[in-house]
């Protein structure tokens, strides 16, 4: 157990819940998934959406506690990075987004939340996260490679994850 208060710590859990589940369906979806796309105009394919996960949380930060994005990495808009760098990326905007959530909840540091607080910032992450990670599967049944169902639940395995 931490040195952090209770509130504290089940947001750090939710968001970190929230990371590994990103990292696990990364970890599950085939080279050829990752390139697939329902676009027609150029829109993201499944690889640049988890890039775009990226750059949400960069861009918050930017906005509401800037020093936390010095020297976070931002992914070009067609940029398609490999699977380790776009692993890295996540894990390390991972750690600063919690760091924010820390600052939020034990008023050190610059840390401006969302008006309605800590948890609607909370869940405005975790909310745009799952909405791409919808879009992301719906993506890969249509295109023909849907991950195996096991997968598919998993994801909503809060407790195990």
């Amino acid at each position: 157990m931490s040195d952090h208060p209770a509130g504290l710590e089940e947001i750090l859990a939710a968001w970190y819940t929230n990371h590994r589940i990103n990292e696990y369906l990364i970890d599950h979806i085939s080279d050829e998934g990752m390139r697939c796309t329902l676009s027609r105009r150029g829109g993201r394919n499944v690889l640049r959406q988890f890039c775009h996960l990226h750059n949400v949380r960069y861009w918050q930060l930017e906005k509401r506690a800037p020093d936390l994005v010095e020297q976070l990495y931002k992914f070009a808009t067609r940029e398609e990075p490999d699977r380790a760098f776009l692993k890295a990326c996540l894990a390390d905007s991972t750690e600063r987004v919690a760091r924010f959530f820390e600052r939020a909840v034990l008023g050190t540091g610059r840390a401006r939340t969302h008006r309605k607080g800590v948890i609607t910032s909370l869940s405005y992450f975790i909310a745009h996260e799952s909405h791409h990670r919808g879009s992301i599967l719906l993506t890969l049944k249509q295109c023909g490679h849907s991950p195996e169902q096991s997968v598919r639940y998993a994801i909503w395995d809060w407790d195990r994850m």
